[in-house]
């Protein structure tokens, strides 16, 4: 009988292992951790298409996203699909696409424009685009391979509000490991 029991209590000792697994991955893949399968070029060179990444849910809990960072978020035009896109415009700011340079400003008048250093883009974009007003609690997202990105400058609503982002984008873990700058 005590060889029995032992068996009996070896497995229920498994079976507690195996829940509590289960319950932990639950709950960090629930508020702690998002996954992807990056599905087009839009944002190549810096994530490329098949390429599997985290994105950390906790990353905004003390902090507000910003410009430059990647995150994912639901589309604005069909909320049921989710996005991977950096952040160029930020809440109140006024964002200008000229001859392929992003410019932000924030006075109101467009006196004090800003162009954009954007050293993790794929090519030289092309294409003029804006003005755009980013409302207050909103962002203006693009992709890094501008000349093939739909992105803020196609869609219908223009903004990504604050709330629809769901975390920020910090580690490729397939086809090679490593965070995403």
């Amino acid at each position: 009988m005590t060889k029995k029991r032992a068996v009996i209590k070896e497995i229920i000792s498994w079976a507690v292992v195996l829940v509590l697994a289960f319950i932990i991955g639950n709950c960090l893949n629930k508020y702690v951790l998002l996954k992807a399968e990056i599905p087009s070029g839009s944002m190549e060179n810096t994530l490329k298409v098949g390429d599997r990444v985290f994105g950390f849910r906790l990353a905004y809990l003390f902090s507000k996203p910003e410009r430059g960072d990647i995150v994912m978020f639901d589309f604005p035009d069909d909320e049921s699909t989710l996005y991977v896109k950096r952040i160029i415009g930020l809440p109140g700011e006024t964002v200008e696409i000229v001859d392929g340079k992003v410019y932000v400003w924030n006075d109101g008048n467009g006196e004090s424009k800003t162009l954009l250093e954007e050293d993790y883009l794929k090519e030289t974009p092309v294409g003029s685009y804006g003005p755009y007003e980013v409302p207050e609690g909103c962002y203006f997202m693009m992709g890094d391979n501008r000349n093939s990105s739909w992105d803020s400058r196609k869609w219908q609503n223009k903004y990504v509000s604050e709330e629809k982002i769901k975390c920020k984008v910090w580690f490729r873990y397939k086809p090679t490991f490593g965070f995403i700058r």
